[in-house]
């Protein structure tokens, strides 16, 4: 049929050279495709779906012509399928699409000049041969050859996922985690993905198995489903779930009776995949890796508490007019009876809020430990934390991280029980930050003889993972505890101190009445639209003419939930368009544009990169010829593969969860009650405490209110203060 006749919907055969990929989706395989047809002068749009698809293929279709009111004459295709190119235009639009790393549109052309039709075969079974083009060295020549291989095995593993219409942008960290056995894997045991791939979730692979054959009541399918809700639970911060709560939250999952389920839990318990203990009274599950590390946190402060303190008997009058008289200060009453306990004993919690004197107690000990020769090992959650402990101490802090050593290829710690630190006495800030997985670990490398101080806020977010460690650590009553209440007077001037104590005390604190020079200030926005747009002002022309601050690297949104009109998602967009507005050379990728200049946002560990959860950086440089993005994460730059790129997200709004550990000069919280969900208590606490110098609430009173009035946390199911005080 040719352009311009009418729409039919008689189907025929199609076939020609994919000139250009207009648009191709790869979570759902649609694309739009320009295709030179033989006998048309014209360029044919096809429009289709395919999982992966390159210029320069050959494509074989079957579908009908369309009038489209928009866009035109497009053929609208039932089945596509494509081969490799056979003609050198074709080869040429291939080579060139950036489907392989390190060959871009010129390499493209040296390669066909000097091989021709035969340039596949040089990559695949000659590639010694590629030396023969110039400007192909040795480490462009892997990775054409790396990225030829990997497009034929991802290849492989798009159409068989596509087929079972799973998302094909997990293809990738598919093949990077089970490699050629992927499909063999799968096919095996689908639930293997839930467990291993982020992004591919019970459902999907649930979905799968379906339709390979799983029966819907299998032992197989009841077992995954018992992971899944465990690690679901974990995923809200527990640590295990009450036998009936997880064996009904399974039986809604899966649909399925409930005598099978429970004889895939006792096939499970019996694996010892799963463990069952009693929480006072309560029987309950525990994936065993979780109950195995709370049981270790336990063991080994019991330990370390049952050994002498690495250091003589201090003179603890002496050592309180020496740290005075060196740092020109007068220790309160309360933490010389606070140091005098740190001194005292081998393991100490300290807790308390801003403003209390916290960090020079801290800063008093370590100065005192140090100058009996002690040899100090300070740590924090994040980076951001390890920080500002250093500049607050003056003593060098690392993150939990780096202290242990650890090692990219495997994720696990050079550091641990048989290769253990090197030091007298660690120090960990932030302890309300840290989940049971990573405590243990860090517990683990501490030497027997060390001594161990605990430091942070009891009234903020508990950790993003599972547990509460400082929450249990106290309840228990095995650890000496520490809390500073009293607020200095330079502290007492603020009102970011004053507010977040009225609100942690449960107390709505003044919304108006502050001065120019106030360091908080209540903004009312009744409408969602209007607190959008009053945050986007601030961030973008108040605050940076006003008052000098940078909307980049001084002002951080701090929202409550992802979703809505003022949650993250909603206002990173808002901010990015204001900010940084995507344009012609940005870049598209898993719903998101990214362009040189947005702040972004690490959202997993990620041990090869030496990044994690919650580091913040700036894209530096795009590469789409080479399939790169540069992030500088506070002077470190770090390369992303553009498949990788759904490890970052746009963080010049983020979660006030994500901001737990950091301080940041001003922090603006919008607080409506489409937020009701997360309006708690220690949230807007949290959020209020990251700011140094001003902070800006926007929006509802009401909603204000409702936070400060609720004070009901959510119980993590946890037991590590049980095994303390089976210990104590």
């Amino acid at each position: 049929m040719v352009k311009g006749a009418l729409s039919t919907s008689q189907t025929e055969d199609l076939q020609g050279i994919i000139e250009k990929v207009t648009y191709h989706n790869p979570d759902n395989g649609f694309c739009v495709l320009r295709v030179k047809v033989k006998g048309q002068r014209d360029l044919v749009t096809v429009v289709g779906s395919s999982p992966v698809i390159t210029a320069g293929e050959w494509i074989q279709t079957t579908g009908s012509w369309f009038q489209d009111k928009v866009h035109g004459l497009q053929f609208k295709t039932i089945l596509l399928k494509t081969t490799p190119p056979n003609t050198l235009d074709g080869i040429l639009k291939y080579l060139g699409s950036g489907m392989i790393k390190g060959v871009g549109p010129v390499y493209a052309k040296n390669l066909v000049n000097a091989f021709g039709e035969e340039v596949f075969d040089i990559i695949e079974q000659n590639p010694e041969r590629l030396s023969e083009v110039p400007g192909i060295g040795p480490h462009r020549r892997h990775k054409i050859i790396t990225g030829w291989a990997d497009q034929k095995a991802i290849r492989t593993i798009m159409l068989f996922l596509h087929s079972y219409g799973v998302s094909t942008t997990r293809a990738v960290r598919i093949y990077k985690t089970y490699g050629n056995a992927a499909v063999q894997i799968i096919k095996g045991n689908p639930y293997q993905l839930a467990r291993d791939i982020r992004g591919i979730g019970f459902i999907i692979a649930d979905t799968i198995a379906m339709q390979i054959g799983i029966a819907q009541d299998s032992l197989i399918r009841a077992r995954a489903g018992l992971n899944h809700t465990l690690a679901t639970a974990m995923d809200e911060g527990h640590c295990c779930l009450p036998v009936p709560n997880l064996l009904e939250s399974a039986q809604t999952l899966l649909e399925i009776n409930g005598d099978i389920l429970e004889t895939a839990l006792d096939l499970e318990l019996q694996e010892g995949t799963l463990i069952q203990d009693f929480i006072r009274d309560t029987s309950c599950v525990f994936l065993s890796g979780l109950y195995q590390a709370e049981k270790g946190i336990a063991e080994k402060l019991h330990k370390l508490q049952s050994t002498p303190a690495p250091w003589l008997n201090i003179d603890i009058p002496n050592v309180i007019s020496w740290v005075e008289e060196k740092n020109s200060i007068t220790l309160s009453q309360s933490q010389k009876q606070a140091l005098n306990k740190a001194l005292t004993h081998k393991v100490t919690i300290v807790t308390g809020g801003p403003g209390v004197g916290k960090t020079t107690l801290l800063r008093s000990i370590l100065q005192i430990l140090h100058a009996q020769k002690m040899e100090l090992a300070l740590c924090a959650p994040t980076g951001r934390a390890a920080k500002r402990m250093t500049e607050a101490t003056g003593f060098e802090a690392k993150t939990i991280h780096r202290l242990l050593n650890i090692i990219p290829e495997t994720g696990f710690f050079a550091h641990n029980n048989n290769t253990p630190l090197v030091c007298d006495v660690v120090v960990i800030d932030e302890v309300s930050m840290v989940d049971v997985s990573l405590m243990n670990a860090l517990l683990k490398a501490i030497p027997d003889q060390a001594a161990l101080i605990l430091v942070g806020d009891q009234d903020q977010l508990p950790s993003v993972g599972p547990g509460q460690i400082l929450a249990d650590l106290i309840a228990s009553g095995a650890i000496p505890f520490i809390h500073l209440a009293e607020t200095f007077r330079q502290a007492a001037s603020s009102k970011i101190i004053s507010v977040a104590q009225s609100i942690n005390k449960g107390v709505i604190p003044p919304l108006k009445g502050y001065g120019a020079d106030s360091d908080f200030f209540f903004i009312e926005c009744e409408e969602p639209e209007k607190a959008l747009t009053t945050i986007v002002e601030l961030v973008q022309r108040r605050l940076p003419s006003k008052l000098g601050y940078s909307p980049l690297n001084d002002i951080q949104v701090l929202c409550p939930m992802t979703r809505g009109m003022v949650g993250t998602r909603s206002l990173n967009i808002e901010l990015q368009k204001a900010l940084n507005p995507p344009s012609e050379k940005s870049l598209q990728k898993f719903g998101s544009w990214y362009s040189v200049g947005d702040k972004v946002m690490q959202i997993e560990n990620n041990y090869q990169k030496e990044v994690y959860n919650g580091d913040i950086g700036i894209i530096q440089q795009i590469n789409e010829e080479g399939g790169e993005v540069l992030i500088d994460f506070e002077g470190k730059k770090v390369a992303y593969d553009m498949h990788e790129l759904d490890e970052i997200i746009l963080a010049y709004a983020m979660t006030i969860h994500k901001s737990q550990g950091s301080e940041y000069p001003v922090v603006i919280i919008p607080l409506l009650t489409q937020h009701y969900p997360m309006l708690k208590k220690n949230l807007v606490y949290t959020g209020i405490t990251r700011g140094k110098k001003l902070v800006i609430l926007v929006g509802q009173k009401k909603a204000l209110a409702i936070s400060v009035n609720n004070k009901n946390v959510q119980k993590r199911w946890s037991m590590l203060e049980g095994h303390l005080k089976a210990l104590s």
